[in-house]
C-alpha cells in the first residue's frame, strides 16, 4: 500500500510498504481524509524519529475487522483517536486524561497518510467513534482539534463577559475564533503576520484584527473601550507572542498558552506582577474521550463552519505538496489529504 513517508518538510516521499496484518480485538482503516496538523511540521519535535508516516486526523471505513472485535463491522464509517488514555489512573479518574502515561504511549499503524490503518485493540476499544452521517469524511478531520480546542476553552472558563486576543490566525487560531464566537463572548480580536490569514478570520466573524507587529497591547485597548484581554490565547510556539500575552492580559484575566515554544525556550514570567493582579496561567495538550465526543456533536449540529477553513484538498500522492504548503504557511489554512479511492465527501450511513 501507499503510505507518505516523512524526511523532512521539504522531503515527503511515497513509499509502497506492506499492508498491515490485523491481529485480535483490531481492525483495518481504509483512510478516506486526513489533515496536516501544524504540529506535523514542527521539525525540532519529528526529525529525531524519521522517517516516519504521520497523520493523527483521520477519517474512514473499516474495511477488515478481527477476531473478537464486537462493536464495530466492515463498511461502518468512523473516526479515531490515535492516543487514548486509560481511564483508571489517578489521572484519568481526576479529569486529567490528558497527562495519563498510556494516552502517551498509545497510536494507530503506520499513520494517517496511509492507504491503510492498522487501529490496535485498545483503540478500538477506547478511541472509535462512529461517524454521524451528517458529517462528511473531510469535515471529520477536525474532529481531533476542534476537541483540543473546546478542552481548553473549557479549563480557560470562557464566559460571555470575555474580551478575548488570540495570537495566531492558523488553524488553532480561527478555531478558537469559531468556537469563542459561538459561545456569543464579547468581544474577540485576532493577531497574525499573514494578511490572507487575518482576512479569513475577519470573515469568519472576528471583531477586529491586528497585524502582529503593530503596538498589539495599544490596539486592542483601543478596540476594546481602554481595557486589556479578559482571556490571551497563544496559537503560535513564537517566543515574541508570549512576552506579547504577557503585556495584554487585563487584571484577574487569562492566559492560555495552546501552542507551546521549543524545548529549552524558557518564557520569562513577570510572577510579581501576576500575583499582585491575579493573573491565571493556563495549558491544555490534547483532548479526552469525552472531548471527541463534544466535538462531533458540535459538527453535526453544524455550530461552526469548518468548509472556509480547508484551503487545499489534495490526493495522497500529493503529500509532498501538502507539507510544504502547511511549512510555508501563506496562503493556506488547513490542507486535507484524500483517500484514493472514493470521494472523501461521501456521507455513505453507518451500517
Amino acid at each position: 500500500m501507499k503510505v507518505a513517508m516523512y524526511y523532512h518538510n521539504r522531503d515527503v516521499r511515497i513509499e509502497e510498504i506492506p499492508k498491515p496484518q490485523i491481529g485480535p480485538g483490531e481492525f483495518l482503516m481504509q483512510m478516506m481524509a486526513c489533515g496536516i496538523c501544524g504540529s506535523d511540521v514542527l521539525e525540532w519535535y519529528r526529525l529525531k524519529r524519521a522517517p516516519l508516516v504521520l497523520g493523527h486526523e483521520a477519517t474512514g471505513v473499516i474495511a477488515e475487522v478481527g477476531e473478537g472485535v464486537k462493536n464495530y463491522k466492515v463498511g461502518q464509517r468512523v473516526f479515531v483517536s490515535h492516543h487514548v488514555p486509560c481511564n483508571s489512573c489517578c489521572y484519568c479518574l481526576s479529569g486529567n486524561h490528558t497527562v495519563c502515561q498510556t494516552l502517551h504511549t498509545t497510536n494507530y499503524f503506520p499513520g494517517g497518510f496511509s492507504e491503510y490503518i492498522c487501529v490496535p485493540k485498545i483503540n478500538v476499544e477506547r478511541g472509535t467513534f462512529l461517524l454521524p452521517e451528517e458529517i462528511s469524511f473531510v469535515e471529520g478531520t477536525f474532529i481531533e482539534p476542534l476537541a483540543c480546542v473546546l478542552r481548553s476553552q473549557r479549563m480557560s472558563e470562557v464566559k460571555r463577559e470575555d474580551a478575548i486576543l488570540i495570537l495566531g490566525a492558523g488553524i488553532s487560531g480561527l478555531l478558537h475564533l469559531l468556537a469563542a464566537k459561538d459561545q456569543k463572548v464579547k468581544r474577540v480580536i485576532v493577531t497574525d503576520i499573514n494578511e490572507y490569514r487575518l482576512k479569513l478570520a475577519k470573515r469568519l466573524g472576528a471583531d477586529a484584527t491586528i497585524l502582529a507587529k503593530e503596538d498589539v497591547r495599544a490596539c486592542f485597548s483601543q478596540l476594546n473601550e481602554n481595557r486589556l484581554a479578559d482571556l490571551v490565547i497563544v496559537c503560535t510556539s513564537n517566543l515574541s507572542a508570549f512576552l506579547q500575552a504577557n503585556k495584554c492580559v487585563e487584571r484577574a484575566g487569562r492566559l492560555l498558552f495552546f501552542a507551546a515554544t521549543q524545548p529549552g525556550v524558557d518564557v520569562p514570567i513577570p510572577v510579581s506582577d501576576f500575583w499582585r493582579k491575579s493573573i491565571k496561567i493556563i495549558h491544555s495538550y490534547g483532548a479526552s474521550p469525552q472531548d471527541t465526543i463534544e466535538a462531533i456533536t458540535w459538527l453535526k449540529e453544524k455550530r461552526i463552519p469548518v468548509e472556509p477553513l480547508i484551503s487545499h484538498r489534495l490526493s495522497l500522492s500529493d503529500a509532498g505538496l501538502g507539507f510544504r504548503l502547511v511549512a510555508e504557511a501563506k496562503e493556506c489554512v488547513k490542507v486535507i489529504l484524500l483517500g484514493h479511492k472514493s470521494d472523501a465527501q461521501s456521507k455513505t450511513k453507518n451500517h
